[in-house]
């Protein structure tokens, strides 16, 4: 399989490493210093591309990959308000696109229970729930996405929670959470991959389930699993086409 790397920082280069021992051909890779070679051309050359850029490049990368008909694997967050237009587009086009706030398997199973944790814990009413988030501080938005994922997951299952809201810690303001949100807790750490833990808490005891990455390598295999996934598939999809935990 050939790869077009859209971001070729940290995250590209440990996705590239993952690439090539999986037997792969990295053809195109485009960062910052070489924007104008991002062509229709140069993209046709790839059998998928995968997006691990910035959010201000997320939607202009989408649309390239739109117009040179190359399946696109999203891996930066960032952009979700746009996600009902893209899928739109995605579809009227017959293209093929994967989305996802994380592709680590890991991250993914942690996903999936914390779902069924969530409406377990609706039938205790006397515990309250917030998410606490924690990465690197080059990381350029909060909450992160897959802060935003765990939340939603919880919203479908704590029936006393309508929406979310996001708390930069150290950031311009403080927020206070009404008894109807729920809150995620997001912390700029120098040199952490990427923490996140759901907080169940009563006067009596607290429930914390946590997921802990030790390096950006679960999320990079993850991409390379998922460029693979979509090999043949036409359409809109996300991560939890690709991991079916149903059980």
């Amino acid at each position: 399989m050939k790869i077009a790397l859209l971001g070729y920082g940290k995250m590209g280069r440990i996705i590239e490493q993952f690439a090539v021992d999986r037997g792969h051909e990295i053809v195109l890779k485009i960062d910052e210093s070489n924007l104008a070679e991002k062509t229709s051309e140069n993209l046709q050359k790839a059998d998928v591309a995968i997006d691990f850029s910035t959010p201000h490049s997320a939607l202009g990368n989408i649309e390239s990959c739109f117009a040179a008909e190359v399946p696109l694997v999203m891996g930066t967050t960032g952009w979700y308000d746009s996600i009902d237009e893209i899928k739109g587009k995605c579809e009227a086009g017959n293209n093929s696109f994967l989305y996802a706030s994380n592709f680590s398997v890991g991250v993914n199973v942690f996903f999936f229970v914390n779902k069924v944790l969530a409406k377990i814990m609706n039938r205790y009413p006397q515990y309250d729930v917030q998410v606490e988030e924690i990465h690197h501080t080059q990381k350029l938005d909060s909450p992160s996405g897959t802060a935003i994922t765990i939340a939603e997951g919880i919203l479908e299952g704590v029936k006393s929670k309508k929406e979310w809201v996001n708390e930069l810690v150290g950031g311009p303001e403080e927020v206070v959470a009404k008894p109807d949100q729920l809150l995620i807790e997001s912390h700029r750490i120098e040199a952490v991959p990427g923490t996140h833990t759901v907080i169940y808490s009563s006067e009596v005891d607290d429930i914390e389930f946590k997921h802990t990455a030790h390096s950006r390598a679960g999320f990079a295999l993850g991409a390379v699993l998922a460029a693979e996934w979509l090999q043949g598939k036409k359409g809109f999809y996300s991560v939890t086409d690709m991991f079916d935990f149903n059980i």
